[in-house]
Order: structure tokens, then sequence, then C-alpha cells
């Protein structure tokens, strides 16, 4: 079994924001049922279910919102759907989480601003006999957290580092070694050590050999973050660095980005330097970003179908409500500094242009993107 470790150490420089004390244990997570002890068992039908939700800089928490309202009136409970507003701090969240517990909502879904700061909030909702699920985003540093619900977000990183050696060695050009650079989300998300984390377990074996070079020398998670998922900033470091290591003739062959928001960014970076574009990832399955890759621009993305995810959270809660066990399928992995976390994980798809239609079949609004390039 492989261990990953998400300590404050390797990120601190970044800043305030910096993970501490979150470690994830990988590898073989038991499948079945189990969780909390102190889940809420059995309500009523009609219960109000509270979901608070990050900002909407990304078109899948935008969606997720929408999902949420629909999918829970439709399994008969009250919906109340809150986002923290992109010019707020965490402080907002975590207002509506106490809100939400004062209303008497019975399960709570969490996706965390900052999931090390919501310890005061979850702890309150369980001290009114409420259920705590995460949503996405870990909840760190408390043991009132019951559940979490996401995609395997370790193996998006993996599928993002395995993207990337792909593409070099179709779109390069040339033999290795290959010119790239790293970059990893927002400090504050307890997800981004987790992706750059698995892609690292790809791409760091390869840097060890030769294979690839990263020019900036910039390879720890310190020196990779991208403040708040922010494009302007990612786009303000890929200047930077290709200003400062990418004068002349010297190329850039690729790219980790982690989601396609910070992808597009790097790439007009790119394209503003008059470079030609690397080999860029990403992830979100974003629409301008399905376009770029459908034009042979972006090389690759990440589906994860916030419709499952939704509507798995969805089920966690109609189980709490009849009084069954919540079914989970990982009950190693996502120790949260405090606790391991019984979570429920679904798998995550890479797109390339050359599987695209297959792998947004059951996305119909992203098939037919895709087919119109067909």
């Amino acid at each position: 079994m492989k261990k990953m470790l998400l300590t404050a150490t390797a990120i601190v420089a970044v800043g305030a924001f910096a993970l501490t004390g979150c470690s994830s244990e990988r590898g073989g997570g038991d499948t079945g049922t189990g969780g909390s002890d102190e889940a809420a068992v059995g309500f009523a039908a009609d219960a109000t279910i509270g979901v608070a939700l990050p900002d909407k800089t990304s078109e899948n928490w935008v969606l997720a919102g929408k999902l949420f309202e629909d999918g829970l009136a439709e399994a008969g409970f009250q919906a109340d759907v809150q986002y923290a507003p992109a010019s707020n701090t965490v402080a907002e969240q975590q207002n509506q989480i106490q809100a939400m517990v004062t209303n008497g909502a019975k399960v709570i879904i969490i996706g965390a601003k900052d999931g090390k700061q919501l310890a005061t909030q979850v702890q309150a909702a369980k001290d009114a006999g409420a259920t705590v699920i995460a949503y996405d985003r870990l909840i760190e540093n408390t043991d009132a957290v019951d559940y979490y619900a996401a995609f395997d977000n370790f193996k998006v990183g993996n599928l993002q580092g395995q993207a990337l050696l792909d593409g070099l060695a179709e779109r390069a050009g040339h033999e290795a070694p290959y010119n790239i650079e790293l970059f990893s989300g927002s400090p504050d998300d307890a997800n981004s050590a987790v992706f750059f984390d698995g892609a690292m377990e790809v791409l760091q074996p390869k840097i060890d050999d030769g294979t690839l070079n990263v020019v900036s020398g910039q390879t720890e998670i310190a020196q990779t973050a991208t403040e708040g998922w922010l494009a302007e900033n990612a786009q303000n470091r890929m200047d930077t660095i290709l200003t400062g290591s990418y004068s002349g003739d010297t190329v850039i062959d690729g790219v980790l980005s982690p989601n396609d928001t910070l992808a597009r960014a790097i790439i007009t970076s790119v394209q503003q330097a008059g470079k030609p574009v690397p080999v860029v990832t990403g992830q979100d399955s974003e629409v301008e970003s399905v376009k770029s890759i459908m034009e042979g621009v972006q090389y690759s993305t990440i589906n994860k179908d916030t419709s499952l995810l939704v509507a798995q959270a969805i089920k966690m809660a109609q189980q709490l409500q009849k009084g069954e066990e919540v079914e989970v399928n990982d009950t190693e992995s996502y120790d949260n500094g405090v606790k391991v976390v019984p979570a429920y994980l679904l798998d995550p798809v890479i797109v390339t242009k050359e599987n695209a239609a297959e792998a947004y079949e059951n996305v119909p609004s992203l098939l037919e993107i895709v087919k119109s390039y067909e």
C-alpha cells in the first residue's frame, strides 16, 4: 500500500492558506458500507438538507448548485443551497453553515471554500444532531465530518501525469528530454495536493531519469501553487517562467495544469510569448476547453460527471433519512488529520480528442460540441 502525505511542510511558503496536517493513505480502500457511528438515524422525509458550496468560479460548481436544488426537491426534501461569494472570505460560508444548523437541517453537504476553517461549524452541526457530508473537497482537522463524496482525486492526478507523458510522445516532435513546467491548484483546497501528488507519482520517476526537464526548477507544491484557482495568477506565473527560463529558442514542450481554467490561461501566456503551444493537461471538461481540445490546442481534460457526484451525495442523504447504513467504498484513504473519513469515490475519465465522443456519450451538451468538429 502506498502512502501519500499532504503535510504543511511542503507548502507553508505559499502563505496563510497552506495545508496543515492533512494526510491521505492510498491504495486498496475497502468496498462496502460503513461510516460514522455518530451519524443521524432516520428523520422526516421532507426535512431540510443544507448544501454549502464555494464560489461560482467553476462551471461545475454552478451546475452542482442547480442539480442539488432539483435533485433534493425531487427526492422530497427541502433544499437550502447557498454559495460563498468569490469576493468574500471563508467567513461567509461559515455563516451559511451555521444558519443551516440553526434552521434545523438534518444533513449538511459542504463543498468547502477552505476545508481547514470549518471545524467549528461542522462541530455545531454534529452537536445539533445533523450529519455532515464533505462534497468534492475534504474537510480537515475535525472528527465532526461524517462522510466524504468525491471523485478519486489521486487517480485524477495519475491520469493527468500520464496524459502529459502521452501527449509529449505524440506531439513534441523530438525525442526526450522534454522541457516541462508544473502547476498545482489553490493551497486552501485540500484537493490541490492530492491532484499534484497523483501526477507526481507518474512524473517524478521521469524527472529523476532525465526524460523530463523542469527548466525553471520549480518542482515543489509551494512553488507551483495557484492561489484561489485564479486564471490571472496562473497566467502571471507562466509569463514569469517564460521570461526567466525560456528565452530565445528554448521551447516548452509540456505543462501539467490541474484544471481547465488554468490550462487556458497557461496557453494564452505561451501564445502571447510567441512560442508554440505545449502539451497542456486539464480537468473539469469546461466547454471552452473541450472546444480547444477538439481544435488540437489543449491536449486533455478530465471528465468528472457532476451529475453523478451530486446524485451520490443525495443518495447518502436518502439513506440517512431512512435510517439505513450509508454506502461507502473507501474507509482507508482520506485521513483529515483527526480521523479517516468514510468515502464514496467515483472514477474520473481522461479525455483527449481521440476519445472525446466516447467519454461524453452521456453528456449531451458536450457530445454535441465534439460532434460539431467531426
